[in-house]
């Protein structure tokens, strides 16, 4: 604070004067204030007596200086702040207003296009009158799809391609060349990651982002370039051949490897050529496209264990943006292949949103963290910066991703199964993954660890919000992990001579979740887990020891459109070195339906003690009914264990019992967090409790009765409602197929849904031949005349299959024919008796 004094000497506040402060008294109040901005009385008086150029200037004075000095620094933090909103609110204007002048445009063109139409189909009927006039019919066809004009693998032939794939790609990103509609939940504003769009009717999945970030051009490209640093699901990113062009660019060959996100479908990779120029008005770009035989490009041989497939023009155009930092538009736009997976994994592959949440917004959220980490590179979490974290955090999903696919060139092995296939076992023996890994016991025995295993397995949930029940698997890790082994002792100890596996050496008595750190508008949590009192061996059972495991949570806000859940871990040593040696294991729940779930936030917070009563203790509220429809979803598990080799078969079959036990559990979890289970006592879920459900569980009663001469179900009385119920829950899977050409599923029980794995809504998309094998089609072409004209036939045991893929055994089968009220056939009715996955 300068203001005037007398003779230019320093007044007093009595006299109704401010005091001018001499250069040197503010340069040494300005570094006392950045060590203390806020000193007490005491303080203050200290630093009168430590700085003896401020020994003529009363305590009072202090205090008022940096009380100044404060409020000046609040005033400047909050005008940078505004002027950021301001900078931010006008580029997102200005990319608003280019969206505008993008539509126009395509609204205009589709105006042209829809009068060229409607003349030339005009001229065309007219011209059809006159068999001379063929050539005025085709000349209508003005939009025939031009042929590549022959190319070659010569640095012509590939700036070619280059410059084609960079006006495709800027047609995408500020052109109309693809129907853009705004992504759902995601709105534009100052506070939002962007404006986010998703393609309608075009070829494959793609996905549109612009974005303002605080980085300059040159340094947005580089970390885009750098696709595994922010793209979790990429494997490795190889550079193979680098060709200048005349106009300063450059033209990269490239392959790219993708881990598969579950262990129901295969990785995938890509052949890429890779653009980067300047435009005439100084705006970078950098846009990529595969490389196909058609072009007669330089070809890469298909890859074992991965399906090719394809990147149409996609890429980053960045321009330098006003006041500092960037504006930058991202377009991807791929075939995924989508036929090389199960089918009810297809969406996944199908689904713009999903492209959307997993890589065009990743790009964003990954230039943002950076950007504010420049901005302000300060410590948190144990002492690391945020780049430490972010690393370790990328070093998890990298690892449990290596685990989940298992590749072969990273040493994985395959081991057989104990005669069920619910539960991979693959082992690694390679130094590569042993490097680090030997650490002491708890105990004082020293452990040399020469393998890894790993266990895995995928599921499908029914109606359960992934987000809701990943939340509770992280809160209430003793509903699963206490079973009959501590997996975890295993794999933060290692196997030894105090602790077998498969021997139950305890549990632990509770978690304590010390947070590190989450990313900017994203939930992504960082943590350390200390589990209190884990008993490593019988020794340990005295004095429990305490594990801490790093771990990532993410996908936990349930307002999410397609977002993924993960929960990954592992164990880690007191040191907690950013190299220390890690095996991740944990949980990846990927929702199916891109249907939201109106649910509360605070569900999962009396679950435990309703796990404790069971499900018939339940009671259904309003928390538990919010539920907009069936929702599907894939976990899958994967465990790692390091092991002594000699002791490879005793830990295979620990682990598979222990990932068996954890299936079983979080079944038991997601069957208490369906709504529709918890609403049930309540009354049925829609359709089942509508009239039309409850008249057709009376035809199928009635029909079994004529036909079979015995009642299908035992002791129940003659209510429509209580018929459907018990029908309902009746052990054997009982389903009703139409009387069609190519018959669909109709209806089906509680238990036909479990073995068929799918629900009410997504019944209707398998066909009844889908779930035979050929030997079962075969009987069933048989014995169909005989269903049609006796009424009903029996069927020996045999083998079908799940909508996921997976074969179900039966000890035999009934199937009828189903009369309505006129006793005309409405259905045919199918009852699988003692059945069970293989």
């Amino acid at each position: 604070m300068a203001m005037s004094c007398k003779d230019g000497k320093l007044g007093s506040l009595d006299n109704g004067k401010y005091v001018r402060y001499t250069p040197e008294q503010v340069e040494a109040l300005e570094r006392l204030y950045h060590e203390c901005p806020k000193p007490s009385s005491i303080r203050r008086q200290q630093l009168i007596r430590e700085c003896p150029i401020l020994s003529n200037i009363e305590p009072k004075q202090i205090k008022v200086w940096f009380q100044n000095r404060r409020c000046r620094e609040k005033q400047r933090k909050e005008a940078s702040r505004l002027q950021a909103v301001n900078r931010k609110l006008t580029a997102m204007n200005k990319l608003l207003m280019e969206e505008n002048d993008r539509l126009q445009k395509q609204v205009s063109q589709l105006v042209y296009e829809n009068g060229y139409f409607r003349q030339h189909t005009q001229n065309a009927t007219l011209a059809t009158k006159d068999p001379s006039c063929e050539s005025v019919v085709t000349s209508g066809q003005h939009h025939v799809t031009p042929q590549h004009p022959p190319r070659d693998a010569s640095p012509a032939g590939l700036l070619s391609i280059a410059e084609e794939t960079l006006a495709e790609f800027l047609s995408k990103a500020t052109g109309t060349a693809v129907e853009w509609v705004q992504m759902p939940g995601m709105k534009p504003g100052p506070d939002s990651i962007g404006i986010v769009a998703i393609s309608h009717g075009c070829t494959g999945v793609a996905a549109r982002a612009c974005g303002l970030v605080g980085l300059e051009p040159t340094r947005v490209a580089e970390l885009l370039k750098d696709r595994p640093s922010w793209f979790r699901d990429c494997r490795a990113v190889d550079v193979l051949n680098v060709l200048p062009t005349a106009n300063g660019g450059t033209i990269e060959l490239l392959y790219m490897q993708l881990y598969a996100p579950t262990t129901l479908a295969p990785a995938r990779d890509f052949w890429l050529l890779r653009y980067t120029s300047v435009l005439e008005d100084g705006s970078l770009v950098v846009c990529e496209r595969s490389l196909k035989n058609t072009q007669n490009g330089p070809s890469m041989p298909a890859v074992q264990h991965f399906v090719r497939a394809e990147m149409l023009p996609s890429g980053y155009l960045i321009r330098p943006c006003e006041g500092g930092g960037s504006i930058i538009h991202i377009v991807d736009h791929m075939d995924l292949e989508p036929w090389s997976v199960p089918e009810v994994l297809r969406p996944l592959y199908e689904s713009s949103t999903v492209l959307a949440q997993k890589t065009t917004m990743a790009a964003l959220r990954q230039l943002r963290q950076i950007a504010q980490e420049v901005s302000q590179s300060n410590v948190t979490g144990w002492g690391r910066r945020p780049a430490a974290l972010r690393a370790l955090s990328q070093r998890l999903s990298r690892g449990f991703n290596e685990a989940l696919n298992g590749f072969t060139d990273e040493g994985w092995s395959m081991m057989g199964n104990d005669g069920m296939d619910d539960v991979t076992i693959l082992v690694n023996s390679s130094p590569e993954k042993l490097m680090g890994l030997n650490l002491s016991f708890a105990n004082g025995f020293p452990s040399v660890s020469n393998a890894v295993l790993c266990a895995k397995a995928s599921m499908l949930l029914q109606n359960v919000p992934p987000a809701i029940l990943l939340r509770f698997l992280r809160e209430h890790r003793s509903e699963w992990a206490d079973s009959s082994i501590d997996a975890y002792s295993a794999a933060a100890v290692k196997v030894g001579p105090c602790s077998l596996p498969g021997s139950r050496v305890g549990g632990f008595g509770g978690q304590v979740i010390l947070p590190l750190a989450h990313t900017i508008e994203h939930e992504e949590f960082l943590e350390v887990i200390k589990l209190e009192g884990v008993a490593h061996s019988p020794e340990d059972a005295i004095m429990p020891r305490d594990v801490f495991l790093l771990q990532l949570c993410s996908g936990m806000d349930e307002n999410a459109v397609g977002t993924c859940a993960e929960l990954i871990f592992a164990p880690i040593d007191a040191s907690f070195a950013d190299d220390a040696p890690l095996l991740p294991s944990g949980f990846r729940i990927i929702p199916l339906d891109s249907g939201k779930e109106a649910s509360s936030p605070n569900r999962t917070l009396d679950l435990a003690s309703a796990l404790e009563i069971g499900p018939t203790g339940n009671k259904a509220s309003n928390d538990y009914s919010g539920n907009s429809g069936c929702m599907r979803s894939v976990m899958t598990i994967a465990f790692e264990f390091a092991f002594e080799s000699h002791m490879q078969e005793h830990v295979a079959s620990m682990a598979r019992q222990y990932v068996r036990s954890i299936i079983s559990s979080v079944q038991r979890v997601a069957l208490a967090l369906s709504p529709s289970h918890l609403s049930s006592h309540a009354g049925l879920r829609t359709p089942l409790g509508t009239p039309e459900a409850q008249t057709l569980a009376r035809w199928i009663c009635q029909s079994y009765r004529l036909y079979m001469g015995v009642e299908l179900l035992k002791s129940c009385s003659e209510g429509s409602e209580t018929i459907l119920k018990t029908l309902w829950h009746h052990s054997d899977a009982i389903m009703c197929c139409s009387l069609k050409a190519l018959p669909v599923f109709t209806f089906a029980n509680q238990a036909g849904l479990d073995m068929l794995e799918t629900t009410l809504v997504a019944l209707q998309d398998i066909t009844l031949e889908k779930i035979f094998d050929d030997h079962g089609r075969k009987t069933l072409c048989t014995e169909f005349p005989q269903i049609m004209q006796q009424g009903f036939a029996c069927l020996q045991g045999g083998i079908c299959l799940s909508s996921m893929g997976r074969p179900v055994s039966y000890e035999r089968a009934v199937a009828w024919k189903v009369l309505n009220e006129e006793e005309n056939a409405h259905c045919i009715c199918f009852m699988f008796i003692n059945w069970s996955f293989v």
